[in-house]
């Protein structure tokens, strides 16, 4: 019996210590063999969001998820792309999410949404246009400024993987 347990421990204990070597990653995925570069333009910030980088930030999570996390080459222009995504940030709010005792917000929310759609080139129709919405929080009074900077980065980061998504789910 006690015999039992040990090797039912045993068998947990290296389930356990196997399980967290197992990852998922969109680094493998089916990308058509045809389909080679991606152009990403800079998606103009419409939202007047008063932050000047958005449209930078979203670039730079775009290229990374497209480019960095998969075999695609970036191009430089449209016309040679094998496949393309283009849009517009559309939104951006920053409004309370959590209210203290004291009637004052403790959390704000900040919302961006991005219109987007991915095509390839080959293609006449489009594979979706969509609108995609990202959001986090941060701590008005511990990190006002800084936070929501950093709340806005992680909104555009949420937009981009789900892009990405989006567009690998086809392939």
């Amino acid at each position: 019996m006690a015999f039992n347990k040990i090797r039912l421990s045993l068998f947990l204990a290296v389930v356990l210590l196997f399980s967290g070597c197992i990852t998922y990653s969109f680094t493998g995925t089916s990308i058509p063999s045809d389909v080679r570069s991606i152009y990403i333009p800079f998606f103009p910030d419409r939202s007047q969001s008063g932050l000047g980088d958005l449209s930078d930030q979203l670039n730079r999570a775009l290229i990374n998820r497209f480019v960095n996390q998969s075999r695609l080459s970036l191009s430089n222009e449209e016309t040679n792309a094998d496949a393309f995504v283009e849009g517009a940030i559309q939104s951006y709010s920053n409004r309370p999410f959590s209210v203290g005792g004291d009637e004052q917000a403790n959390l704000n929310e900040v919302q961006i949404s991005v219109r987007a759609s991915f095509q390839y080139a080959k293609d006449d129709d489009e594979l979706w246009n969509k609108t995609f919405s990202g959001s986090a929080t941060y701590d008005v009074i511990e990190n006002p400024v800084d936070g929501e900077l950093e709340a806005a980065q992680q909104a555009l980061q949420q937009i981009a993987n789900n892009m990405f998504n989006d567009a690998v789910s086809s392939w």
